[in-house]
């Protein structure tokens, strides 16, 4: 597509369409979103009424060729740019020497004109062609547009030109057709280096297709990553880039810095899963199993969702379209008025075709078409170099205007993983026999306050816990142990260690803190030792809250985690305790979500935050989410923590603003100059100047927040 007007002509022809219910064509990303009758959005059914117009449907492009795209639509510009340029300085230095009276006779400013005439020709007749082609286009779609105007604007100034010429006058218009082509095309060839940059953001999803070990044919060998399926056994060597999500076959170190940002490596069990993107750390080989292949991996689809997303359009993108389709009309309508009232007036032909002209020429609604969409563009690359992947890019007019957030608790505002907060044990245990102890009783075990206990105890202590005889687990309540020795140990509540006839002392049972879990250990003696676990906030939980409430936000905390943890949280975090909502099913929490101010934004990660994320008007997934709740929002962090958060809210707001600006100066613009240019005489060259000048200013306001550097503070 070449500009806006084109991406309105074909929403036009397809919302004629039987069986399509709503179209919705994104010109930056140049991106088609239609929903209706199955058999009506077929490719197969679209294409060819697309082609029609002139114009071509193909499947979602990949990264790589959108970038190979525009590079091809800038060096197409920039040829046409080069030729208009160098044609037109001489178009524009021959019509100077005339406008300035700098000729020694009349004779001779006739034949500068003439001069001016023929270096304006390979500007008309080549340069502006692209502009020719996408009138006509809109024209069939019975959508005319702006190029419609600039191409009866440069025609109009040609016949006009060359009819002054035939009558033996030098007052010829040549410069003003050649300045509407050049700065129309600088115009285009700045929207298209800002939309490659906008594109650019995703690159940071981006893999290099290297090839990978794979086990096949009963050995290793080595095959392009794009022929991997899923199920195959891959090779890791060591400080290998992971290329594919897969789940490890061994236990290792993964840095996964380059995914999440983490500055730590982490270590992976057997079992888990990985995710494209990650480096493997480790010293020996490692073994994966691919769980999903190229164009299927998280990274893949995650990038392939913003793109379908950036087709949707919000209220102030879909009123900028409204005015630009009734604009264009309006001034062609204007033009036809203007040649025969002037003549009314009793001024000459001359002026009345130099004034119809001015009106195509001035009511050029570039800016228009392009106030929203190139500031979501920016605003959406933004946000991916902050570290918050949008899948839908018309949210960040939403985001700007959001009154509460509301975060989930375990997994959003905290770690996820519990740690050992408080221990106290019996006066006659050593703490390495209570280590030694502890560490043989939560082997194995896949509960997480288990696990935690034994990060904890190998923390502690160097020797390496002995085997077990016998493992009897209970599952929720707790396990018992046999040792090699044949000791017995029991682990699990206080109230299932008191069902099972042990004695607590009064003081373990007193010191429980209500917003921590208590596991309790005993052995054959009888109680050993108590253990206070909580899940601790995640590193940036309370300068984020902090910040939050010094902009205005409502915060609150809505959980279905006990009363006790969850206010024990908010007061770590910042949160008044009326803010901290607890023993929330997932229906309360949307109920509850729907009494805060409005609009409402969520932070959830879990399959029971999925209702909350729709209830909101826009939903956010951590880092960790999973793949339900990534589903059901409208924006990722790919950072750990709940920071993305504020800094999606500070660029929303910098977007809106510039949305704002955008389409009010360009639509107060083309509303004054119609009126101007209308009413009094103004030249046809100021007229492109001006129209030129609105096109640019909108171009680099977004421009402007698409190469602002971060700022924390805003």
């Amino acid at each position: 597509m070449w500009c806006t007007s084109c991406a309105l002509a074909v929403e036009g022809s397809l919302k004629r369409l039987k069986g399509v219910r709503e179209v919705s064509v994104h010109y930056p990303s140049a991106t088609l979103c239609i929903s209706g009758m199955p058999a009506a959005i077929q490719l197969s059914t679209l294409a060819p009424k697309i082609k029609r117009l002139g114009y071509r449907l193909t499947e979602l492009e990949p990264v790589a060729d959108a970038h190979g795209r525009l590079e091809e639509e800038s060096r197409y510009l920039t040829l046409r740019l080069m030729v208009g340029s160098l044609f037109g300085m001489w178009t524009m230095l021959a019509s100077l020497f005339i406008y300035a009276g700098a000729l020694p006779s009349e004779r001779v400013e006739l034949v500068v004109a003439w001069v001016s005439g023929a270096f304006s020709l390979p500007v008309v007749l080549f340069a502006g062609v692209p502009f020719y082609r996408a009138g006509w286009r809109t024209l069939l779609a019975k959508r005319p547009g702006m190029d419609v105007l600039v191409s009866l604007g440069v025609i109009g100034a040609v016949m006009v030109s060359v009819w002054l010429l035939w009558r033996g006058s030098s007052e010829v218009y040549f410069d003003t057709a050649v300045m509407l082509i050049v700065l129309l095309l600088v115009g285009r060839l700045v929207e298209t280096l800002c939309r490659h940059r906008g594109l650019k953001a995703l690159d940071a999803l981006a893999l290099p297709n290297d090839d990978i070990t794979v086990w096949q044919d009963e050995h290793w060998e080595s095959v392009p990553v794009d022929e991997v399926m899923k199920g195959t056994r891959v090779e890791l060597a060591p400080g290998e880039l992971i290329a594919l999500d897969g789940i490890l076959q061994d236990p290792g170190w993964i840095d996964t810095a380059s995914l999440t940002g983490e500055s730590l490596p982490r270590h992976f069990h057997a079992g888990q899963k990985v995710y494209a993107g990650c480096r493997y750390l480790g010293t020996t080989p490692l073994v994966m199993q691919v769980s999903a292949g190229v164009g299927k991996r998280r990274l893949d689809q995650l990038c392939d969702e913003m793109r379908r997303y950036q087709a949707k359009k919000g209220e102030l993108q879909k009123l900028a379209d409204r005015f630009a389709a009734w604009l264009s009309p309006l001034a062609l309508v204007l033009a036809m008025l203007t040649l025969p009232a002037v003549l009314l007036l009793g001024l000459g032909l001359e002026d009345a075709f130099v004034r119809a002209l001015s009106v195509l020429v001035v009511a050029c609604p570039c800016a228009v078409g392009l106030a929203v969409p190139l500031a979501s563009l920016a605003g959406s690359g933004q946000a991916m170099q902050q570290g918050v992947a949008l899948r839908d890019p018309a949210a960040l007019e939403t985001l700007a205007r959001i009154r509460s957030v509301s975060l989930d608790k375990t997994g959003t505002l905290t770690t996820g993983s519990h740690t050992v907060l408080h221990w106290q044990a019996r006066e006659d245990v050593d703490e390495h026999t209570l280590q030694r102890k502890l560490s043989v009783a939560v082997a194995g075990s896949e509960h997480p306050l288990a696990q935690a206990l034994a990060r904890w105890a190998g923390s502690q202590s160097d020797q390496r816990p002995e085997q077990c005889l016998q493992v009897n687990d209970t599952p929720g309540e707790g396990r018992r142990v046999q040792l090699n020795s044949g000791e017995w140990l029991t682990l699990g509540s206080a109230g299932w260690l008191s069902r099972q006839q042990i004695a607590l002392p009064a003081q373990a049972e007193e010191a429980t803190l209500s917003f921590a879990s208590q596991v309790v250990i005993a052995d054959e003696v009888g109680w050993l030792a108590s253990f206070y676990l909580t899940d601790q906030p995640v590193d940036d939980a309370e300068p984020s809250v902090r910040r939050l409430l010094a902009s205005g936000y409502v915060v609150a905390m809505i959980s279905g985690d006990r009363q006790g943890a969850v206010s024990w949280l908010g007061e770590r975090v910042g949160l008044a305790r009326e803010a901290c909502y607890a023993q929330r099913s997932p229906e309360a929490k949307a109920r509850l979500l729907q009494g805060l101010p409005s609009p409402t934004l969520y932070v959830g990660d879990g399959l029971n935050d999925t209702l909350s994320l729709a209830a909101a008007d826009v939903g956010v997934a951590p880092l960790s989410a999973s793949e339900a709740a990534r589903e059901g929002a409208s924006a990722q962090l790919m950072t750990p923590g709940v920071a993305g958060v504020v800094k999606l809210l500070n660029i929303a707001k910098r977007t809106r603003r510039i949305m704002v600006q955008n389409l009010f100066f360009s639509a107060l613009y083309n509303t004054l100059a119609l009126g101007l240019v209308v009413l009094m005489a103004i030249p046809p060259l100021v007229a492109v100047l001006a129209m030129a000048a609105s096109s640019l200013t909108v171009t680099l306001n977004a421009a402007r927040l698409a190469w602002a550097e971060s700022d924390e503070n805003s």
